[in-house]
């Protein structure tokens, strides 16, 4: 047994054997990307016992020499963010299909760098005696929840073979060709669609809250159209709208509730940046530009994701009863952006406001930071944010032939805050 090979042998198991094979291979991206299948070269070094007797359960190892296809010059890879899959097909003697899974494990890949995919393994129970042949087969990458499938465009020929040795009658030789080792389930995308639209507190501010100075919003159901660089997506986001007063100003709070799915992998600290255009309406116009920091620690596989609160001010433009409405989200991360609109507005506050030199309504609503900006659509529709830039949301990684979208596929069905 060698002991850095990574093999379960038997007790008559031989030494390890690794072979190398190269065949010709066509990579298909997601539909969803209109991405051109990619033709390339896969190199793969099969690990097996040389020897091994009936009854015996032994580890494969799958290692990739070579991908199909380098990373395109288009966005850096992060670490552990590549996970691949495939089959190994057993004949001769025997014949079964081994499940083979690596980890999600790899380093940091910079654009146009070489491809670098975890070694995966797989389990045989020997049933039969005789040579049994080990030959490599179709294989898929997944990255971020796409999957881009890999398979053979040729023969392929044998890359390992064990001698078994032994007596088919025995107890111990039950056929089985289910392998224990099973590819992971890709992490759901399915939104949540049934948030809570109950109210957390009182979502107006009436002339008799004399000396009134915090106003909670309602929570409201805001269902969302995204547009995400590999096509357009629904969802339903519970959202709430708080303000505090500040002299003639006041300081808004979006709230997103509930973590509705778990991130599909590592992803980077400083890498993601959420906005928002809260949408103004009753007597004054325009929207107010509010957004969260970037994430401080960096974000496990399978971890919740989640939207920090939103903040900017509001200067009002117009004295009245003012209303603010969740308006579009932006999503920037590691280079690409996803911009969702809602379909349908419901008011998560109500204000009484008074006029503000520079305000809304007509013009620019400037926070003390200077990042809070009012709209000057004269219907008061939502102001068109994000999404104009082609190239950006054209911002797609092909790993061996899978578009990767880092930050907006992850992002695509709407992030929220668990409940407090």
């Amino acid at each position: 047994m060698l002991g850095g090979a990574g093999i379960l042998v038997g007790v008559a198991a031989g030494p390890a054997q690794a072979a190398e094979v190269s065949y010709a291979t066509r990579c298909v991206p997601p539909a969803a990307s209109g991405l051109d299948p990619v033709e390339g070269t896969t190199k793969v070094e099969i690990t097996a016992p040389a020897t091994a007797r009936v009854g015996d359960e032994v580890t494969v190892v799958w290692k990739f020499t070579q991908a199909a296809s380098k990373n395109p010059d288009l966005i850096d890879l992060p670490a552990n963010s590549v996970q691949p899959s495939g089959t190994l097909k057993a004949a001769g003697a025997q014949t079964a299909d081994l499940a083979m899974q690596g980890p999600r494990e790899n380093p940091a890949i910079p654009k146009g760098g070489a491809m670098v995919l975890s070694d995966m393994k797989g389990t045989l129970k020997l049933t039969t005696p005789g040579e049994v042949t080990l030959t490599p087969d179709a294989y898929s990458i997944n990255a971020f929840s796409t999957d881009t499938k890999c398979a053979p465009t040729q023969t392929v020929g044998h890359a390992a073979t064990i001698e078994v040795t032994g007596s088919s009658t025995t107890p111990s030789s039950t056929p089985t060709t289910t392998p224990s080792t099973t590819p992971s389930t890709t992490p759901t995308t399915t939104p949540s669609t049934t948030p809570s639209t109950q109210p957390t507190g009182s979502s107006s501010a009436s002339p008799s809250d004399s000396g009134q100075t915090d106003f909670t919003g309602k929570e409201v159901s805001v269902p969302y159209a995204c547009k995400t660089p590999i096509g357009d997506k629904n969802a339903t986001s519970p959202v709430q709208i708080d303000a505090k007063k500040n002299g003639g100003s006041f300081d808004l709070t979006v709230q997103f509730k509930k973590s509705v799915m778990d991130s599909p992998a590592d992803i980077p600290a400083d890498s993601v940046k959420p906005s928002m255009e809260v949408a103004l309406g009753g007597s004054d116009k325009g929207t107010v530009h509010v957004e969260g920091p970037t994430n401080s620690q960096a974000i496990k596989s399978g971890d919740p994701i989640e939207i920090p609160d939103l903040t900017g001010t509001y200067k009002p433009g117009a004295s009245g009863q003012s209303t603010l409405s969740p308006g579009v989200l932006t999503i920037k991360a590691l280079g690409t952006t996803t911009t969702c609109t809602p379909t349908k507005s419901e008011v998560s506050l109500t204000l009484d406001t008074t006029q503000q030199a520079g305000g809304a309504s007509g013009g620019d609503s400037s926070g003390s930071s200077g990042s809070s900006s009012g709209g000057t659509s004269s219907s008061g529709g939502l102001a068109q944010t994000g999404a104009d830039d082609h190239g950006t949301l054209r911002a797609l990684g092909l790993v061996a032939g899978t578009v990767i979208l880092l930050g907006g596929a992850i992002f695509t069905f709407m992030p929220h805050r668990r409940t407090r």
